[in-house]
């Protein structure tokens, strides 16, 4: 159970040691399916291929995959009965024809609500999954990075979330192709105090970690990766992130000029909506690379 904070002001459990030994840098390409051998970068789609499909929904999964993306993103949250299901928000309002927090919602009555009419009438009757049924999708197919929403995060270690997705992953058969990810620290370290071994990326919040950069960041909390937002990544960063070899992943970028600039900068993986103009763009620089380097 987390009982204190540390010095910084976050919370710790007992499994945390500050000024521990940094962690092992777990780059997201390591749990491609099928990766090749000169392949270190990764295309990530952000809740599926969400610019084509509802959000968080199998059917934005299914897209991701044929569009050759090499992971899928996906939110995951409780229901009432405190079962594991994949969804964004606090509310149900915004992605489907419900009203109210989904954490008031059991899982019988949050199948009954349509989570795709509000995206396009082709979708209608797409229900909200649970996350068996998104690793039910992916494996085989696509790794995963899991996002623990910070409403369905508590104290307590035992029972919670984090606990109940380490278990669902493992009976999928899926531990060498998923990472995990969150904004509450308390999350990431759950997580490593259950298994101390699983992968783990922070994701970066200004108001948690001010002016510290992504490896004292990481140091902190025991994270593997480093994710943040587009707008928020400097040289600063850049410059500390470099020397350590440190996995960076930056989200969400859907605008092509946008993603040469990161992947002229060296990142390691991008989140977007469009994983198929992200796998065009990635070939682009690859041959302009490529071009280069023979003349």
């Amino acid at each position: 159970m987390v009982k204190t904070q540390n010095k910084e002001g976050l919370p710790y459990s007992s499994g945390f040691v500050r000024g521990k030994a940094p962690p092992m840098f777990k780059p997201y390409h390591l749990f491609k399916y099928h990766p090749r051998e000169d392949d270190d970068f990764t295309i990530i789609a952000h809740r599926g291929a969400s610019a084509y499909y509802p959000e968080n929904t199998l059917p934005a999964f299914d897209g991701a995959i044929v569009m050759g993306a090499d992971m899928v993103e996906f939110d995951v949250q409780l229901t009432a009965d405190r079962e594991v299901v994949v969804f964004h928000d606090k509310t149900v309002s915004r992605c489907t024809d419900g009203k109210g927090n989904l954490s008031h919602y059991t899982l019988a009555s949050l199948k009954k609500l349509d989570a795709g009419i509000r995206f396009d009438k082709s979708f209608k009757k797409t229900t909200i999954p649970t996350l068996a049924e998104a690793l039910d999708i992916c494996k085989n197919r696509i790794a995963a990075n899991i996002e623990i929403k910070t409403e369905a995060v508590s104290d307590i270690v035992a029972g919670g979330i984090e606990e109940k997705c380490l278990k669902i992953i493992e009976c999928h058969g899926m531990r060498g192709h998923v990472v995990f990810s969150s904004f509450d620290p308390r999350a990431i370290m759950h997580l490593k105090q259950i298994d101390n071994a699983v992968a783990v990326a922070l994701l970066f919040e200004k108001k948690l970690y001010g002016s510290r950069l992504p490896s004292e960041v990481l140091e902190l909390v025991n994270a593997d990766a480093f994710n943040c937002s587009a707008d928020r990544f400097n040289k600063k960063w850049l410059e500390d992130i470099r020397p350590k070899h440190i996995p960076v992943n930056i989200y969400t970028v859907n605008d092509e000029k946008k993603m040469k600039r990161f992947l002229d900068m060296g990142v390691n993986g991008i989140f977007t909506n469009k994983p198929d103009v992200l796998k065009k763009v990635l070939a682009d620089v690859k041959k302009r690379k490529a071009d280069d380097r023979r003349q």
